[in-house]
């Protein structure tokens, strides 16, 4: 015993795949899905029949037990384009007339399994989805009908991003003679039956062209030739055409120096102190990508030696020359200063000349003091010679 929807309790009876009912009197309900069998793009259609051309109305329509549809009187329901997802356990109810009699009846149910009309596509790139610039690419688009639609035909496009490469056709095929850099992206295809309201695209298929690198620049700065020992140098190295990453290397007569790098846009550089005439020598670099390398032209550096002590690098540097000419300087000055004095200093008291010696010793200490502090103890020992004597017969001067 089953209750059905309508509340009446009804014994079914399976025969020959028609569901019988016995109750108050013969009758039953049928339920009829076509096309049987159900593919995707097929209109699928209900129809709800009463056994021996019983009229029938207030017709309900179940769906995994749950009503869906109701029509007062009987008519076909359409479904519309059936998918895979309008499978499912299909049922109807309704009133059967019969003769003077009225009765609530329910069918049996019906499984109804929507086959898939073909799989979604599949795109692939021959030979690779990575190729080298200048290369042919062959794009495919694969699927496959229900052996039991081979009749139709399948028709496919292809597709770069949102634009059409090529409209729908039988042929599975798109060729690329020549892939250039600008043919990187996404690629996709659709396939769709003659006829049909099936349409299906495939996953995305990222396609990158390698483009090889051209033969890298290497530029010095400053100008390679008349360096000292002391001096920076910057190597800069560019590849201006190439897929990135593109790795960079250098190199001093073939020997590589430091570590390479890989960038994905601009110039390589390398700095480095000139230490010795060892630096000198035949400078190039290197370009590579996945796919190809290439190495600049040699740029020749010549050092000449060590630097000259004159070259404005830094203060320590600078001040070395300067400090013989200011101790010169300084002694021209107090001799004026010393001759200016004397004869005054012969009328004068001996307080005020006490004052006046005193005066000048800080007027000297002032022209001499500040350079000698700020000179390196190397300074110091290659200048002693001319600083030293000076300083003596300053002195001197200022016990008479």
């Amino acid at each position: 015993m089953e209750k059905n929807p309508t509340g009446l309790k009804l014994v079914k009876v399976v025969d020959g795949g028609k569901h019988s009912v016995k109750g108050d009197q013969e009758a039953w309900l049928k339920l009829q899905v076509s096309p049987n069998p159900v593919f995707e793009g097929d209109v699928l259609t209900l129809q709800c029949w009463g056994g021996r051309n019983a009229a029938l109305s207030q017709v309900h329509f179940f769906r995994d037990g749950k009503l869906f549809h109701f029509s007062k009187d009987n008519q076909p329901l359409s479904m519309g384009t059936a998918t895979v997802k309008s499978s499912g356990r299909y049922s109807c109810a309704g009133q059967v007339t019969s003769g003077r009699h009225v009765n609530n009846r329910t069918s049996g149910t019906v499984m109804v399994q929507v086959q898939e009309l073909f799989p979604p596509p599949v795109l692939s790139a021959i030979p690779s989805h990575e190729p080298c610039e200048g290369s042919p690419v062959t794009l495919r688009c694969q699927t496959k009908l229900h052996p039991k639609r081979l009749a139709s035909g399948l028709l496919l496009s292809f597709h770069k991003e949102d634009h059409t490469l090529q409209d729908r056709g039988l042929h599975p095929e798109l060729s690329i003679p020549a892939a250039q850099e600008g043919d990187s992206g996404r690629y996709w295809c659709e396939a769709a039956p003659e006829g049909g309201r099936v349409q299906k695209q495939s996953p995305w298929l990222e396609i990158r062209v390698w483009a090889p690198v051209s033969s890298p620049l290497l530029t010095l700065r400053p100008r390679p030739t008349g360096l000292t020992v002391g001096y920076g140098v910057e190597l800069l190295c560019e590849a201006q055409r190439g897929s990135p990453p593109i790795l960079y290397s250098f190199y001093l007569n073939g020997e590589m120096l430091g570590n390479p790098m890989a960038l994905r846009g601009g110039a390589a550089s390398f700095l480095f102190l000139v230490k010795s005439e060892q630096d000198a020598g035949n400078y190039t670099c290197k370009a590579e990508n996945r796919v190809s390398e290439e190495t600049s032209k040699p740029e020749t550096l010549s050092v000449d030696g060590p630097r000259v002590l004159s070259a404005p690098t830094s203060t320590r540097n600078w001040l070395l020359p300067w400090l013989p000419a200011s101790l010169l300087g300084g002694t021209v000055i107090a001799a004026a200063l010393l001759g200016y004095f004397r004869p005054w200093r012969k009328n004068a008291k001996p307080a005020e000349s006490s004052q006046q010696e005193e005066d000048f010793s800080v007027i000297y200490a002032e022209v001499r003091c500040p350079q000698l502090s700020e000179v390196p103890a190397q300074g110091l020992n290659r200048s002693s010679r001319t600083h030293q004597d000076p300083t003596g017969d300053h002195e001197e001067v200022l016990r008479q």
